[in-house]
Order: C-alpha cells, then sequence, then structure tokens
C-alpha cells in the first residue's frame, strides 16, 4: 500500500497550490481520506476531510472558504486546493486513509511541504 502525496512548493502569498495524494495498492473506495499538516514543534493537525464515497467533506476552521478537497476513486486520488495562502500555512503536508468500517486499518503518506513566503 503507497499514499503518494505531490503538488507542495514555494508560493507566495495570496497564492494558490493544488496538492495530490496518489493511492495504490488498496481498496480506495473503501476509504476515508483526510489531508493533516505539521509544523515542527507542533502536533499534526487535520485540514480536510472527505469520505470514501466522495460525498461528505469536513475542514479544520483556518481553512474553510479557502481550501477544497476532492476525490476521484477511478484514479484512486485526493486533491487538496488551497488558495488564498499564507505564511501559517506553511506546513509538510500529509494524506491519510483510514478504512471507512475497520478504522484500525490507516495508512499514510510521506508528505509534502508547502511554504508560503514572499
Amino acid at each position: 500500500v503507497q499514499l503518494v502525496e505531490s503538488g507542495g512548493g514555494l508560493v507566495q502569498p495570496g497564492g494558490s497550490l493544488r496538492l495530490s495524494c496518489q493511492a495504490s495498492g488498496l481498496v480506495f473506495g473503501a476509504f476515508d481520506v483526510s489531508w493533516f499538516r505539521q509544523v515542527p514543534g507542533k502536533e499534526r493537525e487535520l485540514v480536510a476531510g472527505i469520505n470514501s464515497t466522495g460525498d461528505s467533506t469536513n475542514y479544520a476552521d483556518s481553512v474553510k472558504g479557502r481550501f477544497t478537497i476532492s476525490r476521484d476513486n477511478t484514479k484512486m486520488t485526493v486533491d487538496l486546493q488551497m488558495n488564498s495562502l499564507n505564511s501559517e500555512d506553511t506546513a509538510v503536508y500529509y494524506c491519510s486513509g483510514r478504512h471507512h468500517v475497520y478504522s484500525i486499518i490507516e495508512y499514510w503518506g510521506r508528505g509534502t511541504q508547502v511554504t508560503v513566503s514572499s
């Protein structure tokens, strides 16, 4: 099983990035997927989540109205569109998949760095 994040990088404040999480080796449609982020010295925080069928999403208050999570079960991908980025969005972003029935089954990617700076 692999979850591989991509799309991170350096962006100016106010800019946009689109992260993608590519899954392989699992029944993707059985997994809820979330994006988390972590800054050194701080706990990992939930950014956004989407259920296995894609008809329910949730967001951290800090990103509501700016970030959008979506998934394509055919392509086995979950994207995170991030707009109006600011310095507080700087972090390593991780993709996580959790089985929607057997929640103990969980997988993580290795993360992608997002840096918002002028």
